[in-house]
């Protein structure tokens, strides 16, 4: 066991050293903006990457806006578990995220999509559908990034053929951008 774990800490070091710090800039640069401009930021994923999505907007909503003058407007899609439900059932899962902002997106908002492949499919749909409408995409990625990172007009893209260490990345820079915004 020592050795797969001294395995996994090199791999999740070597990965995090990788990033680009200007990637992370650029995503707390876009959030600042849509906070500034009265835009609505809206995270979305699959899986682990949901549940990223989740904590993430738990984090800016909170610790980032509570008792400030300037606050975050931000929104969880795949926290709304019977709209997923109804969609998945009745339509296809591949359009749970799309249909949502349908009803809520609006120019110059942002998109923030968490994929560790970065071709889920319902995660495409909607930021095709973000894009026709002008929205700003910030993709986090892992493996090659796949179409996710292609469409993205920011992204952070974790470089590993790894689920977890590309998940792992994406929560360390999820709170590294709380520390950047938490004071701002």
């Amino acid at each position: 066991m020592k050795d797969n774990i001294k395995q996994y800490q090199s791999n999740l070091i070597k990965t995090i050293k990788n990033i680009k710090i200007e990637d992370i800039e650029k995503i707390a640069t876009a959030f600042i903006e849509a906070r500034d401009n009265g835009k609505t930021i809206y995270t979305i994923g699959n899986g682990g990457s949901g549940s990223t999505a989740s904590h993430m907007v738990c984090d800016i909503t909170k610790g980032c806006s509570f008792n400030k003058k300037k606050r975050y407007k931000m929104f969880c899609l795949n926290d709304n578990i019977p709209t997923i439900l109804a969609y998945s059932n009745d339509v296809s899962y591949d359009v749970v995220f799309e249909e949502q902002l349908k009803n809520v997106l609006q120019e110059g908002d942002v998109v923030l999509a968490i994929s560790g492949s970065g071709n889920s499919k319902n995660i495409i749909r909607a930021v095709n559908y973000a894009k026709s409408v002008n929205a700003k995409i910030i993709g986090m990625t892992g493996y090659n990034g796949g179409l996710l990172k292609k469409l993205s007009d920011i992204s952070l893209n974790a470089n590993i053929d790894d689920m977890q260490i590309s998940e792992d990345i994406h929560v360390i820079v999820m709170h590294m951008l709380y520390k950047l915004l938490e004071n701002e």
